[in-house]
Formats: C-alpha cells, structure tokens, sequence
C-alpha cells in the first residue's frame, strides 16, 4: 500500500454525528485496514478481515466514498409517486374537503402510473434548476435550496396541470379554500416528501460494509437538512452528511466535488464518488476522482456515456448494489449474512 493511503496508526473509527457536519481540521481516522475494525453496530468486531490484494482500486486506493443520494442510496420514485397517490385519495375520500368538481373528476380519474408521471416531471425540473445554477452561476441572485425549488415546483406543477387553483391575491395561504386538490399547508407538507424516500434493499447493508474501509460521506444536492431527515429515515449510517449547499453551488460543478475532497483534507485521487448516474460519474472524474458506477432501475438518463470508458467500478443491474461494490473494493462480505442481510451472530463470528 502506498505511503501516502495508509491509515492514521489510531483506533478503528468512531461514527460520526449527522449534526458533524461542518467538520475542520483532520477527519474521523479510518479504520486499520491490518486488523479486525469494530462493527458498533453489534459491538462484537467485523466478520471477516478485508482483502487488499482484491481491492479493485489502487494507486492510490480511495480513503473517502462520496455517494450520490437520490436514485444511487434511495428509491425515490416509488416513495414520491406513493404519497401523491395517497394523498389524493385521502383528498378525494375526506367528507371535509370540498373540491371543484373539475378537479374532482380530474384527480379521480387519475391512475398510479399518471401519479407516477407527475412525480417525474417534479424530479426533471429539480434537474433542471439545479443544472441551471451550476451552469450559469448568477452571484447576483440569492442561494435556493432544494427545499424551496421543491415547493415553488409542485405549486406550479399542480397548477399548470389544472389540480389546484392559481392563487394571485395576497390572502394568507391558510384562508384560501377554493376547492384545490390540495390547500397551501397541505402542498408544503407534500413537498417535504424528499426528506422521507426509502432506500433500496442493498443500501444500508452496503454502507456499513463500505465503513470497514473508508469513510462514507453524501454528496447530493439535496440540503443538509433534506439530507440529515432522509438519512435518519432511512437508516443510512454514512459517516459524513455533506451537501452541494455547503458550496453554494450544484453539481455538476467542479466546486462541489473539489470543495468535498477539501474539506475530507484529500487530494482528487484520493475520492470516489458512487453513483447511478453517468453524467455526475464524468463530472466527477474530469476533477480527479475515481469513479463507481452502481446501476439502478430506470435512473440513467445518459445510456450514451456508457461507451465512453470513464468508470472505474461497474456495478450492474443483476448484481447486489452496494454490497456488491464493497466486495469490489476488498471487504469480505460473509455468504450467510449477505444472504440474510441481518446483523450477524456471535457464532458467525467465531
């Protein structure tokens, strides 16, 4: 192992608060890579000792695993679209709302898949905005979180669609009761859905399985509050929680992977960033990390980059997302816990 990725002669890492998030000077210590780490999760120390001949990447290996989030850690597809359909239908079936029978035929008449379409047109202008911003940076103009270009979207969303009303006066939102879809409060609630997305089955096993070797930090465009809420949710044990916010820019701009890689106190080559999506995997990489593709359903909206040859760590469909990637990169994962995807016993252990 080169000299320069070797690990701080220290003890095995300590989790890292959501809440340390701000983080100056030296980072957590890895965990020794010669020796057994503890698993805090069960106290009973990690299953099997890594592998560094099999580490798939080196010269150096990497020391800190940024991670997309939406898409890559969580499903937030089949979670948006289950709220909007459920919330629907709680507005459809409440006796106390009293909607416009145009929209009340309208939204009846609404399918999951419909639901479905609506919740992919809030993720592209999320895309949108967020690209827009990375592209064409204005000084000028204040910072917006995704919070509020979630909200400001789903308003004009539902009201371009014809589900609620457009709402022009200066009535306080609270007083507004014009047979909507939905009235104000109720939209903000719903717009604060990110903040509750499931994860895929493999994620949470993954991370922890990853956190043996390296120190696992988020690197979305989502806020930090976004980020902290989901990854509580979730139960996504990263041992940092950055976001593009703390740069006061999105990706794919060089000042958010640059900026991370600063702040962990690493050079470029010494990140990876993990990914389901080819086009941050390529920006990511023209500022000097490495890269992990792992593939998820219906997230590429770059299939044309595949060619290109920029990854590092492929990850396919049929395999097992993080855990496979954690195999990838040297840990040892056991068959019978990767079977089970529970915590393991002592006996496992022995």
């Amino acid at each position: 192992m080169a000299e320069n990725t070797a690990p701080p002669p220290t003890a095995a890492r300590t989790p890292v608060s959501l809440d340390a998030t701000y983080i100056d000077g030296s980072p957590t210590p890895l965990p020794k890579r010669d020796s057994i780490a503890t698993n805090e999760r069960t106290s009973i120390g990690a299953l099997t000792p890594v592998k560094p001949a099999d580490m798939a990447l080196k010269d150096p290996q990497p020391r800190c695993l940024f991670f997309d989030v939406f898409g890559t850690c969580v499903d937030w597809r089949k979670t948006v679209t289950d709220e909007l359909w459920a919330q629907a239908r709680e507005a459809l079936n409440s006796p106390s709302s009293s909607l416009a029978s145009r929209i009340r035929f309208m939204a009846s008449d609404m399918t999951y898949e419909e639901w479905g379409e609506l919740a992919q047109e809030w993720r592209n202008s999320y895309l949108t905005f967020t690209r827009e911003v990375a592209n064409n940076p204005d000084p000028s103009k204040p910072y917006k979180t995704v919070d509020e270009h979630h909200l400001d979207s789903l308003r004009s969303i539902l009201t371009t669609r014809g589900l609620v009303f457009p709402r022009t006066d200066d009535t306080p939102a609270n007083l507004v009761h014009d047979g909507s879809l939905w009235d104000e409060h109720q939209i903000q609630t719903l717009s604060m859905v990110w903040h509750r997305l499931d994860p895929w089955p493999d994620t949470c096993r993954g991370i922890l399985e990853l956190n043996r070797l390296f120190w696992t930090c988020t690197l979305s465009n989502g806020n930090l509050t976004l980020l902290k809420d989901m990854c509580a949710h979730a139960g996504m044990e990263f041992t940092h929680v950055f976001s593009a916010e703390m740069f006061r820019s999105y990706k794919p701009s060089p000042k958010v992977y640059l900026g991370a890689a600063e702040k962990m106190g690493l050079k470029p080559e010494e990140c990876a960033m993990v990914a389901a999506h080819l086009d941050d995997l390529k920006a990511a990489k023209a500022n000097g990390f490495r890269t992990i593709y792992v593939e998820r359903p219906l997230e590429e909206r770059r299939p044309e980059l595949r060619e290109e040859g920029f990854v590092d760590v492929w990850v396919g469909a049929g395999e097992d997302g993080f855990v496979t990637a954690a195999e990838r990169l040297g840990v040892q994962v056991l068959r019978a816990r990767r079977r089970s995807g529970s915590a393991p016993g002592r006996a496992e252990t022995s």
